[in-house]
């Protein structure tokens, strides 16, 4: 694409970093934590940390925050991975916090040791009573004057197994009236008794993101800890556990903004929601706006990434427009998909002048974006079936397509008149006579006759009916109040069940990508074919 990509002022402090001998290298990681699949918007923290190590020559670690047992899997461990690759990036160590877990551990016992930390009996529901307000000072716990001796002594029984879940917890000792809450001694340990994925039953505390994520980063070496706006206000503890820990190197945080679509679910908790209620059909649901969603959809890698590059870095929240993505996508598939023929919604048209038993092959261009790819040949014949939309008995004006009297080009064949139209027993049209111009074959055209509609086709003896599915938006876009499971668009999925394609469509392999042309951009997926993208770009520079 021609356009410029935007300013990126992640890049700005980098370069500032390199230039002033702060660092020697470039060192980044992607943290998801494995409770659930990736949808879009984690593309863009995907795109930017292996970007940026890519740009820099340097690394990209992916590690996994897995520091509660209770809601993550290896599931989502692999899928995670999968949407990775799938994006084009290759980690240079596959790592997971919990690898970290005695380090984290034996750090926290130093805190104790250094009179920074204690351990508190106050429920979650008085901590966050004791916490206070944005405008009120938070009360100190009537457990902060523990002595060392007797946090190291709990403590350790917490980790024995000692005590039962939300008993007792380890905090960071910081100040209960700093105008940052997430300062006000926050919990740093614990106590969850539940098997985990990676480490089994080796554990029963596990330490808080908070407390987990600075240390990872340091353990590493990651000169960069790159992460979305929310985290802003975590920065404070972010630096204060990396100094108070006793780190020399100290990674640099800095914030982004996160991604989001307009009328597009983004919380992994309410695509879960969706998924479990049935509300779609699986995670890869080709209406779900996850990695593996809109993979599985068709959408190719490179204009994920292109979508980001062309969104930009910024430091404030916005939404782009879904039109956008599309639109990128769209642009992708016009160079690379090949073109073809089906019928979503057939009329049989009988040609009654071109001679039964007679069939021809035609030419049909099949990427006239890569004329070195040259055509392939479709059979014509008497009969054939055109889109029931691409005839009307009652034209609107400026139309086009097929009417009684008129005449319009079959694309690749010959001009077509329709003499009459016969109809069914209720009413219904039944099927076109027409009759064709024999000296009109496209390319071979003496007729000297110019019409202005070009329509598809397929022939009606040499066709395959196979499903074709088009998506509507999840999320209804004439309702934006309520929960979101009340916007949810019941018309999302529209089946074409009697649909027909030429049988070379039929015959090709499982996710080739096509043009449909005239009807939109289509992948063949688990024996139907399911729209990628429609034609009409709405998109605005």
């Amino acid at each position: 694409m021609a356009n410029e990509t935007p300013s990126n002022f992640i890049h700005d402090i980098i370069e500032k970093d390199l230039s002033e001998g702060k660092i020697n290298g470039v060192y980044t990681r992607f943290p998801p934590e494995p409770n659930g699949y990736l949808h879009i918007g984690h593309a863009k923290s995907i795109a930017l940390n292996f970007g940026i190590a890519k740009k820099y020559g340097g690394k990209c670690n992916l590690r996994f925050d897995d520091t509660n047992p209770t809601k993550e899997d290896v599931e989502y461990v692999e899928a995670i991975k999968e949407d990775i690759r799938w994006l084009g990036f290759e980690w240079n160590e596959l790592r997971y916090a919990s690898d970290y877990f005695e380090q984290i551990y034996q750090l926290a016992e130093k805190l104790i040791m250094d009179g920074k930390a204690y351990v508190c009996d106050l429920s979650a529901e008085e901590i966050k009573q004791y916490r206070g307000t944005l405008t009120e000072p938070g009360k100190d716990s009537p457990y902060l004057d523990r002595s060392v001796e007797e946090n190291l002594r709990l403590f350790r029984e917490m980790r024995a197994g000692k005590y039962k879940d939300g008993e007792k917890v380890l905090r960071a000792k910081i100040d209960m009236s700093s105008p940052n809450l997430n300062m006000r001694d926050p919990v740093l340990y614990r106590i969850i008794h539940a098997s985990h994925h990676n480490t089994g039953d080796k554990w029963c505390i596990y330490p808080m993101y908070d407390f987990t994520h600075p240390i990872s980063d340091a353990l590493e070496g990651i000169t960069h800890s790159i992460c979305t706006l929310e985290f802003e206000d975590h920065r404070p503890l972010y630096d204060w556990t990396v100094e108070n820990c006793g780190f020399e190197k100290r990674p640099k945080q800095i914030e982004f903004a996160r991604l989001n679509i307009k009328n597009t679910i983004m919380s992994k908790r309410f695509l879960k929601r969706l998924v479990d209620e049935g509300k779609v059909d699986g995670w890869d649901d080709p209406r779900m706006p996850t990695l593996c969603g809109i993979r599985r959809r068709g959408y190719p890698p490179e204009a994920i990434i292109e979508f980001c590059e062309r969104i930009g870095v910024a430091k404030a929240n916005s939404e782009v427009d879904m039109a956008l993505l599309e639109h990128c996508v769209r642009e992708r598939l016009n160079e690379t998909a090949e073109r073809a023929m089906a019928v979503l919604k057939p009329l049989k048209v009988i040609i009654t002048n071109y001679p039964e038993g007679k069939s021809e092959m035609v030419d049909f261009e099949i990427n006239p974006n890569k004329p070195e790819l040259g055509a392939r040949q479709i059979e014509f014949g008497r009969e054939v079936f055109i889109e029931r939309e691409d005839f009307s008995l009652s034209p609107p004006p400026r139309y086009h397509r097929l009417t009684k009297g008129g005449m319009v080009r079959l694309k690749g064949a010959y001009i077509i008149r329709c003499d009459d139209v016969v109809f069914g027993e209720k009413g219904e049209i039944s099927h076109l006579l027409c009759s064709y111009v024999e000296n009109s074959r496209s390319g071979q055209d003496t007729s000297g006759i110019k019409v202005k509609g070009v329509i598809h086709w397929v022939n009606a003896r040499r066709c395959e009916n196979v499903p074709v599915i088009k998506y509507y938006p999840l999320l209804n876009p004439d309702v934006q109040e309520g929960d979101f499971m009340e916007r949810l668009n019941p018309a999302s999925k529209e089946v074409y069940e009697n649909a027909l394609v030429e049988p070379y469509l039929a015959q090709c392999s499982e996710r080739s990508r096509f043009q449909f042309i005239r009807v939109g951009y289509y992948i063949k997926d688990r024996g139907a074919f399911s729209e990628i993208v429609g034609l009409k770009d709405s998109y605005k520079p």
